[in-house]
């Protein structure tokens, strides 16, 4: 069974990229099309065009996350597959003659993680693969729950499952869908018992950058103050997520009873600052 490091541009999937060899080592890059959340550097953007196979506009987690990957990659001293599917734009943009907002994710319908996280990587995979692979997942020695959940997810065999298109109905006129096995999830830093401290203190002297905080800057799992907070860094990417509510007539939100611009609007009784956070305010794709 050959062997994937699932790579989020954090410093504890980058551990298991620089310590655990794999087969393949792959990342998912979250896309806008939005020209206001443009990635400043239009020689690195040409290069993540050329790594994906199509135009690089910006991304709606930290501009960092591009420098990570390309550090990393020359770290560890082996290939990364990039891989992205639909922008942030395209996966909210339900109504395709419209171009009309209809639905925005929510932590009870997180279908973000799914289209731009999980897609990509199974139409990579299935290209590439298409065969059970053992997939490394950055789940660290505190997070036995996290990977307790995972696993009660698959199925008889201890695979996970993606439903995928297998085909057409015999008229034509359907999809054919199926329950496709593709990976066996498994968490060598609970195997090894590595805690955040021992991550932290490895990347000390490393040439490789990292974010503030990894995932979507607007992640609807932070809490409201971390995205007050977020709202001040990088007011452009957060204020896509503004105007994506506002697309909407406020007839749905990221967060249930708190809109994205009463968030940016609201003025707080103190100076806000990076250690004011930590790593459990800052969210997950779900995964």
């Amino acid at each position: 069974m050959k062997t994937v490091n699932s790579l989020s541009g954090g410093k504890t999937s980058a551990y298991i990229a620089a310590n655990y060899h794999a087969d393949f080592n792959v990342f998912a890059l979250v896309r806008t099309d939005d020209k206001n959340c443009l990635f400043p550097d239009a020689k690195l953007r040409q290069i993540v065009s050329d790594k994906i196979g199509q135009e690089f506009i910006g991304t709606l987690e930290d501009d960092m996350i591009i420098y990570t990957m390309l550090d990393l990659e020359q770290f560890i001293g082996t290939k990364i597959h990039w891989v992205t599917g639909k922008t942030f734009d395209e996966v909210i943009r339900r109504n395709k003659n419209t171009n009309e907002t209809i639905y925005l994710p929510n932590v009870t319908q997180r279908f973000c993680t799914t289209e731009m996280k999980l897609q990509p990587l199974f139409d990579w995979w299935r290209e590439t693969i298409n065969e059970p692979v053992e997939m490394r997942i950055g789940f660290r020695a505190n997070e036995m729950r996290r990977a307790k959940t995972m696993i009660e997810k698959t199925n008889k065999n201890g695979l996970s499952t993606f439903k995928a298109i297998v085909g057409k109905s015999k008229n034509g006129n359907r999809n054919k869908w199926s329950d496709i096995e593709w990976q066996k999830p498994v968490f060598p830093l609970i195997d090894d018992i590595i805690f955040k401290d021992k991550i932290e203190e490895y990347w000390k002297d490393k040439p490789v950058r990292f974010a503030y905080m990894n995932n979507c800057i607007g992640c609807f799992h932070r809490n409201e103050v971390l995205l007050k907070f977020m709202s001040e860094k990088h007011p452009n990417k957060f204020d896509w997520f503004v105007n994506a509510e506002n697309s909407v007539d406020g007839s749905r939100t990221f967060k249930n009873g708190m809109t994205y611009e009463k968030i940016r609007n609201w003025k707080t009784q103190m100076n806000l600052f990076e250690d004011d956070f930590n790593e459990c305010d800052s969210g997950y794709c779900g995964l």
